[in-house]
């Protein structure tokens, strides 16, 4: 950690673009609608962004007049000369809890005991506005801004180690698997699918030939996939890779609806069986291989006239549809984002992108629409909602005022998929869609997953009972049994691709 404390300029390039995603205490959006004003460009800034981002400092009045002297809009004031040594740091606003007690030490000439015991009874007595609803202490808010600034030093440098460690590590955080994911994309980074031949439980770096290792999506990433059941898969690939589903099940000898949650998070792609072909070789399986029998098929397999082997040959998914199972069993996909199979019907109803507000005038009316990746309530901001959007070109921030939020708590807190139309507003880099209007776009994303086919799918186009999702798992769909198919029937194509967003109040 010591190492890495270097005040690196591209390092805080990088933080003052917000640029922090996935980054300890200055990813959330109140931190990040920060970080372009106070611009830090050494230790002691990322310090006071820490601490200056509270219920106290918000509460007391205190972060207006830091900005507006930081940005040289006014002059630093301090009551007595005295006083100077102890507020220059902090621009004469007084935003630690040590500076509270040296004011009282200096103005008011108290013992450090009786500063300390002061202190105390901030909290309680309320004797500081802002402090005795929270007062960061400095050393405190040191501690913090030293390990995010060595995590933000490890994403710029190394987007590929840092981006693997916060999957790895979640759930945590503000974020979202996909939002992670697309963030790494975003930094140069390549990702790659689960694979039955490829991953282990955890993700892992790849060797590429580009400036960063590729990040290997793991098994923990399966929904419905155990490390019980993930770790022998790992384990018995060894040296040989797996040719074949039945082989899996067989040298791995773990439950068939292990194998089935592989088929549906697409792992067998490397064995050229998509999705559905996956899970039509998992209906065939047994409840468990058997050595006697396993050993005759072998020997039977190595004599058999080629071409003998009966084959089924299931037609392909849409890219739409492909885009609808990455999320129900990953809970994100890298074919494509969501919004982008609705960007022709988006465009003709006038709904902008979310990169392009940033070329959009400030005060200007404008509609945009994305799924909900965050939503952020901060007990501090008095009944108002913070709404994250996300479409496939990055993000737009909302801002919904305690009236707004009455109207459409609905809308925001249960679609995935919203428009949000508004007045922007712009601050520098910090953009904001202060809401008007918010409506359910749920329904776009009921067409994402429809598929091309003109008559309704025979028996060989999807596999039956075994082979789609086991209906004792919470995200069986209602109403669905073991006798329906698991793509293509009408109800199926509806159904609505569900994202689950991070909230936060």
């Amino acid at each position: 950690m010591a190492d890495l404390q270097d005040d690196d300029p591209a390092v805080y390039a990088m933080i003052q673009k917000a640029d922090t995603l996935g980054v300890f205490q200055i990813e959330s959006r109140a931190q990040m609608s920060m970080l372009p004003r106070i611009k830090p460009n050494k230790f002691y800034d990322l310090v006071i962004e820490v601490a200056i981002v509270r219920p106290g400092p918000i509460q007391g009045d205190m972060v207006h007049p830091y900005l507006r002297r930081r940005e040289g809009k006014e002059k630093p004031e301090y009551p007595k000369p005295e006083l100077r040594a102890v507020l220059e740091k902090t621009l004469g606003v007084p935003l630690f809890q040590e500076q509270a007690m040296k004011v009282a030490i200096v103005g008011a000439g108290f013992t450090r005991a009786e500063a300390d015991q002061f202190r105390r009874a901030m909290a309680t007595f309320k004797q500081i506005e802002g402090f005795g609803s929270y007062g960061f202490p400095e050393s405190h808010a040191a501690s913090f801004a030293k390990i995010a600034y060595a995590s933000c030093r490890v994403k710029h440098h190394h987007p590929d180690v840092f981006g693997a460690a916060l999957l790895n590590a979640q759930p945590m955080g503000f974020y979202a698997p996909a939002q992670i994911v697309q963030d790494a994309r975003k930094h140069g980074v390549e990702v790659r699918p689960v694979s039955i031949n490829h991953s282990h439980w955890d993700c892992t770096l790849e060797a590429t030939r580009g400036r960063y290792m590729a990040v290997r999506l793991g098994f923990h990433q399966v929904r419905g996939l155990a490390n019980v059941h993930g770790a022998p898969i790992a384990g018995a690939r060894g040296p040989a890779p797996y040719e074949s589903v039945e082989e899996v099940w067989r040298r791995a000898r773990v439950p068939r609806a292990a194998i089935e949650r592989l088929a549906e998070a697409d792992a067998f792609h490397c064995i050229a069986e998509n999705r559905r072909q996956g899970l039509w070789k998992v209906k065939g399986l047994g409840e468990a291989p058997l050595p006697l029998f396993a050993a005759a098929d072998e020997r039977e397999a190595q004599f058999a006239p080629e071409g003998l082997e009966p084959s089924v040959s299931l037609r392909a998914m849409t890219d739409g549809r492909e885009v609808v199972e990455d999320y129900r069993s990953l809970s994100l996909s890298l074919r494509g984002h969501p919004v982008s199979f609705l960007r022709a019907e988006l465009d003709a109803r006038r709904i902008v992108r979310c990169a392009d507000l940033a070329s959009i005038r400030d005060g200007r009316n404008v509609e945009v629409a994305g799924v909900i990746p965050v939503h952020h309530r901060p007990g501090s901001a008095k009944g108002v909602l913070f709404v994250t959007i996300e479409d496939e070109t990055g993000i737009a921030n909302g801002i919904l005022w305690p009236d707004r939020f009455e109207i459409y708590r609905r809308q925001v807190m249960s679609a995935s998929m919203i428009a949000m139309r508004g007045r922007l507003q712009k601050e520098g880099e910090v953009i904001h869609v202060i809401c008007d209007h918010i409506t359910d776009q749920d329904h776009m994303l009921r067409s994402i997953g429809r598929t091309d086919f003109s008559v309704a799918p025979g028996r060989g186009d999807g596999a039956t009972g075994g082979g789609g999702p086991d209906p004792r798992d919470p995200h069986f769909p209602r109403g669905r049994t073991l006798a329906s198919p698991p793509f293509g029937t009408a109800a199926e194509q509806e159904e609505i691709l569900r994202i689950r967003s991070h909230d936060f109040h």
